[in-house]
């Protein structure tokens, strides 16, 4: 998933870089949803983890 955040980034970038202002602020605003779905699981698989063990 996090693979996933990194290549909307970067296609925000190209995006931005080339004029496509619509597309690069599409691409990062899903980059960022994307992003934060990843950490909200991390944290929870982490937690989960942690709880296990004890």
């Amino acid at each position: 998933m996090l693979r996933w955040a990194l290549a909307f980034f970067v296609i925000a970038l190209v995006a931005a870089l080339f004029g496509f202002a619509g597309i690069a602020v599409a691409a990062a605003g899903i980059a960022k949803i994307i992003f934060f779905i990843f950490l909200v699981l991390f944290l929870v698989s982490l937690v989960g983890h942690l709880l296990r063990r004890v």
